[in-house]
């Protein structure tokens, strides 16, 4: 027991709560101040970036791309100062810690080099405007393929959530090869299986009625090409029409207008021995 007490009277217990109340209370402070300065300062930076965007005429995809990019960008500084106050509050010498990171910095140095590549990845595909948040994109890694919709664009990962929902988190360095299906029209095309011994004048009769009838009722239709009979690799015969529509729009259109040649080729007496699709982009 005497040895304890000897121990524990060296202490100023009373200094020593009070400096850890006093600590204590300084971080809540800090952390309250920080968030409600990270509130403000995101909201001005919004309204601040949002009419400067529309001045310069950018599209909403551009903006919320810019904008998510922007955001990431704050949050790091932003972080980094809190630590820096939070490190200062708790008495840790600072200075010393940040010149031990410059030499720890050359041994860590090849471990960033991914990182770094992340980052100027991000720039360039950034300032070549390959993507926008919104866009239908397929991207490309050698035989790893990611298709969906841009979710987020970062300076280290872009974020995309493809058909079932899943949202991939893709660093930037590792997207090679962007294939942007929300760029310009894109290709509707409708392939009717025929029997070889089909009348083709009359089939062509009866597609082009159907186009004169509903096309006007479609503007996001762009053109119609109608191709005529053609034979697949598999010695499929059939007859082949593609429309160039609007990005988005191809599915709706392939299934809307097969559903019309077909009810119109059966009405006329020609049959339909089987259902084929191909959807793609614009050439």
């Amino acid at each position: 027991m005497t040895f304890l007490q000897k121990y524990f009277s060296q202490f100023n217990l009373d200094a020593l709560l009070l400096s850890f109340f006093s600590k204590a209370l300084s971080l809540l402070l800090l952390c309250i101040v920080f968030f409600l300065a990270k509130k403000i300062v995101h909201f001005s930076i919004k309204k601040l970036l949002t009419s400067s965007l529309k001045l310069a005429n950018q599209d909403q995809g551009r903006q919320k791309t810019i904008m998510r990019l922007v955001e990431n960008m704050l949050n790091y500084a932003l972080y980094f100062i809190l630590i820096y106050w939070m490190l200062s509050i708790l008495g840790l010498p600072v200075s010393s810690l940040l010149a031990g990171a410059g030499i720890a910095g050359v041994a860590i140095g090849l471990g960033a080099q991914g990182f770094l590549s992340d980052l100027v990845n991000g720039f360039f595909i950034l300032i070549e405007h390959q993507f926008d948040v919104g866009d239908m994109v397929c991207l490309t890694n050698g035989p790893i393929t990611i298709e969906g919709t841009i979710v987020s664009v970062g300076i280290r990962t872009t974020q995309v959530r493809d058909a079932d929902g899943t949202l991939h988190f893709i660093p930037n360095r590792n997207i090679l090869v962007v294939s942007n299906k929300s760029r310009g029209n894109m290709r509707a095309q409708i392939d009717l299986p025929l029997s070889p011994m089909v009348d083709l004048e009359k089939v062509a009769q009866v597609i082009g009625a159907v186009n004169d009838r509903y096309l006007s009722d479609y503007p996001v239709i762009k053109d119609c090409l109608i191709l005529g009979a053609q034979t697949s690799p598999n010695g499929q015969f059939s007859y082949r029409i593609q429309f160039m529509v609007e990005n988005g729009q191809q599915n709706h259109i392939y299934h809307t207008f097969y559903g019309l040649y077909q009810e119109a080729l059966v009405q006329a007496g020609i049959e339909l021995p089987q259902v084929s699709i191909m959807l793609g982009n614009k050439k």
